[in-house]
């Protein structure tokens, strides 16, 4: 059987748990930097560059001149402006931002999309991914490989319910993505979360204790003595995780470690090139306003900024 996205991730889990036992496990979801650059606008533009474009796609303006660069930002702007209204938000370059961040998430949706896609109508079906997925395992209910695919196939499904939000049974494309990549959804939270406790919770009572929470992450057999970093990870349970001293993680706890609550970058940043960009300042940016400030924006030969490249089509 061709193992897919979630199958792929639960076999990756299998060959972790039994890698070598001072390797640690990392469950926590932390927000990627906006940029590799250092923010120093003194010098030049480059961190505010990748973080509105993304570092790849940035990269596609170098070499560029002004008129192109305009041209393109241009476009993108009406991309930003969602409800079309000539003006863009504070909220609506948050958004953008973030998507720039992710650009890599739906590159990953976009390779995958054709493969569940059977009938090629635009939307992905629980029933067409139930069958390219499991497939194998539906003509032939027990299989002798390990996998116990019947568990694997309902949480499958219960994560697809969540990711459709609408209730019509049917994915498109940004459920579809919130369906693969649910860590990234905030209304996709709780199943990230009750997941987690399934796949840790060994004795059934829906909570993450002390031996479980490091039995997760290190395996003790064939060793004598403990990495340090284990000795760490208790008291860190003790002190931070385990908040209410009860000797256990609930859902809200497990919540707070696995998906905690990061500085937001991308609203930082967007608040930055909205301070820097609103020439008048009344809360919100004409095209004008962003296109005068487009070396804030992106780049291009007449600024210098970064290494210049082949030139490419991105919008």
């Amino acid at each position: 059987m061709e193992i897919r996205p979630l199958l792929m991730c639960f076999a990756l889990c299998v060959v972790y748990g039994s890698s070598k036992p001072t390797e640690k496990k990392e469950r926590v979801h932390h927000d990627m930097p906006l940029s590799s650059k250092e923010h120093n606008d003194a010098e030049n533009f480059d961190y505010d560059h990748g973080a509105f474009l993304g570092e790849e796609t940035a990269k596609s303006f170098d070499d560029l001149t002004p008129e192109e660069s305009k041209d393109r930002l241009g476009k993108i702007v009406d991309k930003i402006d969602d409800n079309q209204d000539g003006f863009v938000t504070e909220t609506e370059l948050k958004v953008w931002i973030k998507k720039a961040q992710k650009k890599y998430i739906y590159d990953n949706v976009e390779r995958q999309w054709k493969d569940f896609d059977m009938n090629n109508n635009g939307v992905i079906s629980w029933d067409e991914y139930k069958n390219v997925t499991y497939g194998s395992y539906l003509d032939d209910p027990e299989p002798d490989d390990g996998y116990n695919y019947k568990q694997m196939m309902t949480r499958d499904e219960r994560r697809f319910k969540m990711a459709d939000r609408n209730e019509d049974h049917i994915a498109d494309k940004e459920e579809f993505t919130a369906f693969l990549h649910p860590e990234e959804y905030e209304h996709m939270k709780e199943i990230v979360v009750l997941e987690t406790i399934e796949d840790i919770d060994k004795n059934g009572d829906g909570f993450i204790d002390l031996d479980e929470y490091i039995g997760d992450m290190y395996n003790h057999e064939d060793e004598m003595d403990e990495p340090e970093w284990v000795a760490t990870e208790r008291e860190q349970f003790s002190e931070f995780r385990d908040k209410n001293k009860d000797g256990k993680m609930d859902k809200e706890e497990t919540m707070d470690w696995i998906l905690p609550s990061d500085y937001d970058h991308a609203e930082a940043e967007a608040k930055h090139l909205f301070y820097e960009s609103d020439a008048n300042k009344d809360g919100k940016l004409t095209k004008e306003e962003i296109l005068n400030k487009y070396d804030l924006f992106v780049g291009s030969q007449a600024t210098d900024f970064g290494e210049a490249l082949v030139r490419h089509d991105e919008f």
